[in-house]
């Protein structure tokens, strides 16, 4: 896998992506409410997979991206007749042959597939591509219920709260991963970090869970943040990386609830503090994210929370309130 689209799992640069959606990166340009009356975006979300068929796929994805929607249906077609029952390439294909009979075609997928996000997903950004905004929410409401634990489902959620940022704020651990995962692929790194959690502690969970979040499985990494706070109900940063994990568009008070009263009983702890931030930022609410992530910096000053609140500190200036 090339350098590009290998994803780090344990290190990311999550101040960064906190600082962008706060100065307004756009979804694509969609999920503003006004039908953008072009071609479907095409969301396969292929993060795992290192195989021939992944690579496949994902070079499809990128040809249909770049705007070369026949070059993508043949790499599609191709997938096809080696593996009919490869969803993601079923999906592509009728995506990439927009607008003849994409929305016919989607159809039978979601026929054949009712429990798939990854179907509603794109019957909804096909119906949003032809202008049925209304109908195409009831399919991103779909993909976020039948499929929660999945890239698509939260793509759906992304498109359902467009005055959110996008994807999920992420628990940011300063724990170091094991020796030599950097090296290995996504699929790879999130299979040992598995085996580490299951003869490990709280270390490994919280480890695991992180990277869990990195591959758009929030319900996954909610459960293995529980773990750790399971076996180490003591720990801040367990009780941190629950309350985070908890964070959902649709009922984002189920994090809120936990982070407040940390906030409250741990007033100088730059862990509770740089994520509270994180966490106001990704609802917009950017003046209260910047006094929370100034209590960060000022605490620990040498500690990597306070370093990262300092960095996306730097990046929020000039931003309005």
């Amino acid at each position: 896998m090339s350098a590009r689209a290998r994803i780090r799992l344990i290190v990311g640069a999550l101040a960064l992506v906190a600082a962008a959606v706060v100065v307004g990166v756009a979804l694509n340009g969609r999920g503003d409410g006004s039908p953008a009356r072009k071609p479907p975006v095409l969301e396969l979300s292929l993060l795992l997979g290192d195989d021939a068929e992944a690579q496949a796929l994902r070079a499809a994805e990128r040809a249909y991206d770049g705007g070369d929607a026949a070059a993508a249906r043949t790499q599609f077609a191709s997938v096809l007749r080696e593996d009919p029952a490869s969803l993601e390439a079923a999906v592509g294909a009728a995506v990439a042959a927009w607008p003849d009979a994409t929305l016919e075609r989607l159809r039978e997928l979601e026929a054949a597939h009712p429990e798939s996000a990854l179907v509603h997903l794109h019957v909804g950004l096909s119906l949003y591509a032809d202008g049925q905004v209304e109908e195409a929410k009831a399919e991103w409401t779909q993909a976020a219920e039948v499929e929660p634990d999945s890239p698509s489902a939260v793509r759906a959620a992304d498109l359902l709260h467009p005055e959110m940022a996008p994807g999920l704020p992420s628990f940011f651990t300063d724990l170091e991963p094991p020796a030599g995962l950097s090296e290995l692929s996504p699929q790879e790194q999130l299979a040992k970090l598995r085996r580490g959690a299951q003869r490990g502690d709280a270390d490994e969970w919280l480890l695991y869970g992180t990277a869990l979040q990195r591959v758009g499985r929030p319900l996954s990494a909610r459960a293995a943040f529980d773990r750790a706070l399971e076996l180490a109900p003591k720990r801040l940063d367990a009780q941190v990386a629950a309350a985070v994990g908890r964070f959902d568009k649709a009922n984002p008070s189920a994090a809120f609830s936990r982070l407040g009263p940390l906030a409250r009983d741990h007033p100088d702890s730059a862990v509770v503090r740089f994520h509270l931030g994180v966490l106001l930022l990704w609802i917009r609410d950017i003046q209260d994210a910047r006094n929370q992530l100034e209590r960060a910096a000022a605490t620990l000053p040498e500690s990597l929370y306070s370093r990262e609140a300092k960095s996306l500190l730097s990046r929020l200036e000039g931003i309005g309130t």
